[in-house]
């Protein structure tokens, strides 16, 4: 499985927007679901801080997100830049591969 992890800094007074464009049935979610191999988007809220988050998105495989993005390009746009409207910052960690152990 191949993760991409983002972090967020999000507007304090903008956080119910962010939550509900960000999480697992939010438009991006609904934007990835058209591509094939998508598996879903987690959000997890910071514990300690309430406008602190990061975001899952889980896809079967790095070529999978690839073709979704090369079809998709133009609302991804869109989408991000209403996403930059509700934060303060954003950053990519990365981009993970699930590793399965033998015992």
């Amino acid at each position: 499985m191949h993760y991409i992890v983002w972090e967020y800094e999000v507007r304090p007074d903008r956080v119910p927007a962010f939550v509900a464009l960000y999480g697992p049935t939010g438009a991006w979610a609904r934007l990835f679901s058209g591509g094939t191999g998508y598996q879903g988007t987690t959000l997890c809220a910071d514990t300690a801080r309430p406008t602190h988050f990061v975001t899952l998105d889980r896809w079967a495989s790095a070529a999978a997100l690839e073709a979704c993005l090369a079809t998709a390009r133009e609302a991804y746009e869109r989408l991000d830049a209403e996403g930059a409207e509700l934060t303060v910052w954003e950053r990519r960690l990365g981009a993970f591969e699930l590793k399965e152990t033998d015992g």
